[in-house]
């Protein structure tokens, strides 16, 4: 790639040309047999999704953010409730929490990490916590025996908001199989995704998993039968057949943004703030997030070397205007907060090359510059 030709942040066409021909394949073949809801790709994706992430069940669901929505409901969360989450992240936690009526309590987050803090938890319960709900940021895996630990002893579900981490492992454990549930999304954007909207939900509680089941389809437990309120939640077969393709390559990929995480951070080192992975965590890096002091110029710069950039996320939840009636002043939470005014994502995927590699760090070099 020439030097000045601006580099995508995601190279999604480079992924498609390695998958075509099985793409085509898995498309005609529904296009074929014409079940475009529910056809026998879900069923059979769901199973290798399942035995992919070591758990029983896997529900496909129509995106992350249904995924999400989907356990609540199962677990009755609703108005008095409250759930425990993080208040930096992508507004789907908080936004599916408050659809429902209920409340979300946010606790800061772990400076190094960017996902909750799980010494903060116990002070966060009430008698009306109903479950905890912790973000796998920019993919890499919350402190989960810490989470769990807490929830166990307090009775409480907890919910993993997987969107940003299928494939990365926590001791070993992989993401989605680390608590109550599991939730996942397949934006195209995802270490896995598709070309369209998709999700899925991960449990080993055949209840929790025949709840969401019926949930996401209406909450029918036969046709023209709802048994329980549900929504529209079903996965398109169409976009199980893409996930199909993509998961012939997958760990492929997952090594591949493992290894390009690690040589980058290496590149960066000491020019930047660079992404900080636990020692018992594996991370597929969703996003490579550095951080920086002037952010605005140092995008500016960026932009102009031809290396676009993104921040995930600029403004906490609890100031968002959305969630003003939660009446959380700014400062409530210190790290949140600074970490959002100075984060920037790098571009990152699996087809990054050491050329890709050295013109990133050129470019950031030349732009935290004076």
């Amino acid at each position: 790639m020439s030097q000045t030709q601006p580099m995508p942040f995601i190279d999604l066409a480079k992924q498609q040309k390695r998958i075509r021909e099985k793409l085509d394949h898995n498309i005609k073949k529904v296009l074929d047999h014409g079940a475009y809801i529910q056809g026998s790709e879900i069923g059979e994706l769901e199973k290798r999704l399942a035995q992919y992430v070591g758990v029983k069940y896997c529900v496909g669901m129509s995106s992350g953010t249904d995924a999400l929505l989907a356990p609540m409901m199962a677990m009755g969360i609703g108005p008095g409730d409250e759930v425990i989450t993080s208040p930096f992240t992508f507004a789907a936690n908080a936004e599916m929490i408050m659809l429902l009526g209920a409340k979300p309590v946010f606790i800061d987050i772990d400076e190094k990490t960017y996902n909750i803090n799980p010494s903060l938890l116990e002070a966060a319960i009430t008698k009306k916590t109903k479950a905890i709900m912790p973000i796998n940021l920019y993919g890499q895996c919350a402190d989960y025996n810490e989470i769990n630990a807490v929830a166990r002893k307090h009775g409480l579900s907890v919910i993993e908001d997987a969107a940003q981490s299928f494939g990365a492992t926590y001791h070993g454990k992989r993401s989605c199989g680390l608590s109550t549930i599991g939730a996942t999304s397949f934006f195209p954007a995802k270490p896995l995704g598709c070309y369209g909207d998709g999700g899925a939900c991960f449990t080993d509680s055949e209840e929790l998993a025949s709840k969401v089941r019926k949930i996401m389809n209406h909450g029918q437990d036969g046709r023209y039968n709802h048994v329980v309120l549900g929504i529209n939640g079903r996965l398109d077969t169409l976009q199980a057949a893409v996930l199909h393709a993509k998961m012939d390559i997958f760990e492929d990929e997952v090594k591949a943004r493992i290894r390009l995480g690690s040589d980058l951070s290496r590149k960066l080192k000491g020019i930047t703030e660079v992404p900080y992975v636990a020692p018992h965590n594996q991370s597929v890096f969703a996003q490579f997030t550095i951080r920086v002091k002037n952010r605005t110029r140092f995008t500016e710069r960026m932009s102009q070397a031809g290396i676009p950039t993104a921040v995930h996320y600029p403004k906490p939840l609890h100031l968002q205007p959305v969630c003003r009636s939660l009446e959380i002043p700014s400062g409530r939470f210190p790290y949140a907060e600074r970490v959002a005014d100075e984060v920037v994502s790098l571009p990152f995927h699996p087809y990054l090359d050491d050329a890709d590699l050295d013109r990133i760090q050129k470019a950031v070099s030349m732009a935290l510059g004076e």
